[in-house]
């Protein structure tokens, strides 16, 4: 399913925010990380859905992957 690109540019403006608040990066540095993240790679190509998941979850796996790296 591919979700609107509009829709999808508002998302990714709010996980960036709160990962930015969620790990003190700033929001050029949360960015960054963001887009070159596996979880955008998800989002972005609609696998299962992912930009379906709340803000919340999604912001919970980008930490996870943040931490691991």
């Amino acid at each position: 399913m591919n979700a609107n690109p509009i829709l999808l540019q508002k998302k990714y403006a709010r996980l960036v925010e709160r990962l930015s608040k969620r790990t003190g990066l700033s929001l050029d540095d949360a960015l960054s990380f963001f887009y070159h993240s596996e979880c955008y790679r998800l989002i972005s190509e609609g696998v299962s859905d992912m930009h379906c998941m709340s803000d919340e979850y999604l912001v919970e796996e980008l930490l996870l992957e943040y931490n691991e790296k």
